[in-house]
């Protein structure tokens, strides 16, 4: 049986690029692009696996998005990112987490009223950011 904190050297190469990152959604695109740019020669099919193990460990979150992209965040071991819906900038692309009283209240509104619970990890609006915007009025 595998030991939870075994970590190869990929392993926590990646860890620590998503701990440096803390608070922002990487892709595989990008932790590739760090790879290169430190000179190290992981291939994708290194970094897939390793996150899919952080992931399984809980140290780290996969967000499916609808275009196919899949974006990662270290969350660590007491996270509560469970409970942020986020918003996806359909301009720049941009994904952010929200946290909203409002939406919080349509959530609870759809588990009391429709029998249904919402995931916020897997919940996304679309639209455009603010700065894609240029500050059209609300």
């Amino acid at each position: 049986m595998e030991n939870k904190h075994y970590r190869t050297k990929q392993r926590g190469i990646i860890l620590d690029y998503l701990v440096e990152r803390a608070g922002e959604h990487v892709t595989v695109h990008d932790i590739m692009n760090y790879l290169y740019s430190q000179r190290l020669h992981v291939g994708q099919t290194t970094v897939y696996r390793n996150l899919d193990r952080l992931v399984s460990d809980g140290s780290v979150r996969r967000y499916p998005l609808p275009d196919g992209a899949t974006c990662y965040q270290f969350v660590g071991e007491s996270s509560d990112c469970h409970s942020h819906y986020h918003l996806k900038c359909t301009s720049c692309g941009r994904l952010m987490h929200i946290d909203c009283e409002a939406i919080d209240s349509l959530a609870q509104h759809i588990a009391d009223k429709h029998g249904f619970r919402v995931d916020g990890c897997m919940t996304v609006f679309y639209g455009r950011c603010d700065d894609c915007c240029g500050g059209e009025s609300k």
